[in-house]
């Protein structure tokens, strides 16, 4: 009588069983694990756009900074209005420099969305806000910057760096340059500014 290929095959011990399932269990655990970590993160960072683009969709329909609506960056220090200044390579100064002593406090004129926090040949370390109208508050020169990050909401007075002279600035007096771009072109920031 011939053996058919079932009864050829030996049964799994029941240690063997044990040992499937648990090795299912703990890949499943390991799996769980994985996702415990992983989707509180993504979570946490889709949120965050989703909330950042509709503060984006908000500020845009606010209107732009007018004459004095601004308050100064360095609230303590002078104000001059160093807008249009001829620069290297033929360029003109978009924006004011306003001087201070290397370290002190750059705080937001604008409620907004940090947009940048960065460095680029220019201005050494630089924030860019976005503020009501979508105009862009360009904060460059810095020393260090704050505890802040893409996406972040900062309000008018919310420290956002320090004063310094990163960048094509190194080695002049600490300073921060503050520009403001409307629709990509730079407008002079001095009418803006509240002025004591």
């Amino acid at each position: 009588m011939p053996v058919t290929q079932k009864e050829q095959q030996p049964k799994p011990t029941f240690l063997r069983r044990v040992l499937s399932v648990l090795m299912k269990a703990a890949v499943l655990l390991a799996l769980l694990f994985v996702f415990d970590k992983l989707l509180p993160s993504i979570s946490q960072q889709t949120q965050s756009f989703v909330v950042a683009k509709w503060q984006q969709l908000s500020l845009l329909q606010q209107e732009l900074p007018t004459e004095n609506s601004l308050p100064s960056p360095l609230p303590e220090q002078h104000l001059t209005d160093t807008w249009g200044a001829a620069r290297s390579q033929g360029r003109s100064h978009e924006g004011i420099d306003i001087f201070a002593p290397r370290g002190t406090p750059i705080q937001s004129t604008t409620q907004g969305i940090v947009s940048k926090v960065g460095e680029n040949t220019l201005g050494g370390r630089v924030v860019v806000v976005v503020g009501p109208g979508g105009a862009g508050h360009y904060y460059a020169h810095l020393e260090d910057y704050a505890d802040i990050s893409p996406n972040d909401w900062v309000d008018a007075g919310d420290v956002i760096g320090y004063v310094g002279d990163s960048g094509n600035a190194k080695g002049t007096p600490p300073h921060v340059h503050y520009g403001i771009y409307i629709n990509g072109s730079a407008v002079n920031p001095y009418p803006l500014l509240q002025k004591d």
